[in-house]
């Protein structure tokens, strides 16, 4: 089992010269992701047009299975949950009206599978836990996972950071989001604590994220392509997780 990590990711900017949002997502452009599995945003904050604006952002690498509450396209809370780490599963039941995540076992090598033994369709998140938290925070949404079938996944925390003002904190992203990305990242692969400047040029009105003080540019991440049972979703190049679900009904 790989060890917990922290990032704690700081967003800044002075003087911006146009109101602008920002959301940050664990999204991926894939051929059919918006069908079996949609992202959730996971950061929004506005930063307005004059003064200086800080926005925090903290992920935890110790992941998360949830029974998410759905409500008009948004994620509101979750019902019950379960820790899962690299290379387990566990298995979501009910009894008497109760739902309850087993503890994890020992699963497919370098995945996470969650399989639904409700007798029913369920919707099944995947989130991360937050500080001081008892639910984890969604990442990506899985609707309608069929009775007797599994969810696996390989799962890299790329972030990826776009300006737009479309969407709310809790919304599930039903389709792609229109405005191109301005910076992605390899969480995994930042210092537990990094500090970014947004900026926008007042000439072309483009935006883009530099790390303060050292004017690093975007980073780009390959994904590869592994097969598992039926159902395979095979991410762009530069973008990842990997997500693959597998029905054993």
């Amino acid at each position: 089992m790989s060890r917990t990590f922290v990032r704690n990711l700081y967003f800044q900017t002075k003087d911006l010269g146009k109101e602008a949002t920002l959301l940050l997502t664990f999204d991926s452009d894939v051929k059919g992701i918006y069908e079996i599995c949609f992202p959730a945003i996971c950061w929004l904050t506005t930063f307005g047009q004059t003064g200086s604006y800080r926005m925090h952002a903290t992920y935890t690498s110790q992941l998360a299975f949830s029974r998410p509450q759905i409500t008009d396209g948004n994620i509101i809370e979750a019902e019950t949950c379960m820790g899962i780490n690299d290379s387990e599963k566990t298995t979501l039941t009910r009894k008497n009206s109760v739902f309850q995540f087993s503890n994890p076992v020992k699963g497919f090598p370098g995945y996470l599978e969650a399989r639904n033994d409700t007798g029913s369709m369920q919707d099944i998140a995947l989130g991360f836990m937050s500080p001081g938290n008892l639910m984890p925070r969604p990442m990506l949404y899985f609707k309608e996972v069929e009775d007797a079938s599994n969810i696996t996944i390989e799962f890299t925390p790329i972030l990826r950071a776009y300006i737009t003002s479309d969407y709310k904190h809790t919304a599930i992203l039903q389709g792609a989001i229109e405005t191109p990305v301005i910076w992605e990242q390899n969480l995994a692969a930042l210092s537990e604590s990094t500090t970014w400047d947004l900026k926008r040029d007042p000439y072309t009105g483009h935006y883009k994220i530099t790390q303060a003080d050292q004017g690093m540019p975007n980073s780009s991440t390959r994904s590869r392509l592994t097969v598992v049972g039926g159902l395979c979703l095979r991410f762009l190049p530069i973008f990842a997780p990997s997500l693959f679900g597998v029905s054993t009904a």
